[in-house]
């Protein structure tokens, strides 16, 4: 089996670089996890609040490694058809019908029920081959001649029984077909696994997986990620935007902002040509960060307080 990604990065600080000048900040604890994914070829289990960049993260990586990103999209109820494979039924039929005339030329001789029927079993192969199945993500991935980087995105929106099926995925990089055999990846994929923790996973698949908590950034960090996300922002404003958001993501939500919101809200910004936040701008953009109306309707009888909170850490700052 190949090792696609033998001396592809050479240290953390590669990796982080690599990860700024495709416009990701990666802090230390993601640079290192990639990089032991990398060299250890093991699956990541990134696990965080929604929009904080797990999924991101592997895109980026793709990109940087110049392979394809094939992305598995979790839900309830996914099963292994859906995620590996499903026969084309309607192929077969069409095959079947336009070969009927060979059929009967092979059947010709066969002058008992149970000849015909034989030689029917010799060729009942040719319609359970890969030519008659239609690949999905994880047989896509396990097929990719080069290489790929796999994403199994909100893992903790499966079932049990799927979460078992991906154990030999992950800890064999194969895969078994009953008509067909086991199937085992041409190249390893890099493999990345988000969750939301809407559950907890098994110990079985943590223990195939190496672990990173990615969590709301910290103010430094985020101001970070919008000055390089959203460089047309205004210094002031940046700050005063980070600032504001940390001061909602400590209030009791149904949902907090997250990192993906507060660039939109930087972006939102941009578009209207703020200079500063007020008051007015803020109860009209809200719906940028905040998706539920009580959330909405709750900062918005606090923002005067939530804005002098800016100011007051302004000046303490000064």
């Amino acid at each position: 089996m190949k090792d696609l990604y033998a001396d592809r990065f050479g240290s953390v600080e590669d990796i982080q670089k690599e990860f700024l000048d495709a416009g990701y900040i990666a802090s230390t604890e993601i640079a290192t996890a990639v990089f032991i994914a990398h060299n250890l070829q093991k699956p990541i289990l990134v696990e965080g609040p929604a929009g904080v960049g797990k999924t991101e993260m592997a895109k980026t990586t793709a990109a940087m490694l110049g392979v394809p990103l094939i992305r598995l999209q979790c839900y309830e109820g996914l099963d292994e058809s859906k995620a590996l494979y499903e026969w084309k039924y309607g192929k077969q039929l069409l095959y079947t019908q336009l070969l009927k005339d060979k059929l009967n030329e092979l059947l010709g001789d066969a002058d008992t029920l149970g000849g015909a029927m034989e030689k029917l079993h010799s060729h009942e192969d040719l319609f359970f081959s890969e030519d008659f199945l239609e690949p999905r993500p994880l047989f896509k991935a396990l097929h990719e001649e080069h290489g790929c980087v796999l994403l199994i995105d909100e893992v903790d929106k499966s079932d049990h029984e799927f979460e078992a099926f991906l154990l030999e995925v992950l800890s064999d990089f194969q895969v078994s077909i009953p008509e067909i055999g086991t199937i085992v990846s041409k190249t390893k994929p890099l493999v990345f696994l988000t969750s939301n923790n809407n559950r907890e996973m098994s110990d079985a698949l943590k223990r195939r997986c190496l672990h990173l908590s990615i969590p709301y950034p910290e103010p430094e960090l985020e101001s970070q990620i919008l000055r390089t996300r959203v460089p047309e922002l205004e210094d002031n404003l940046r700050d005063q935007l980070v600032d504001f958001v940390h001061q909602v993501r400590a209030l009791e939500l149904k949902k907090a902002p997250s990192t993906s919101e507060t660039i939109d809200w930087a972006r939102v910004l941009v578009l209207l040509h703020a200079q500063h936040l007020d008051e007015q701008l803020v109860h009209t953009t809200l719906n940028t960060i905040l998706k539920f109306q009580e959330d909405i309707d709750a900062v918005k009888e606090l923002t005067g307080t939530l804005l002098a909170g800016d100011k007051e850490a302004g000046r303490k700052a000064g």
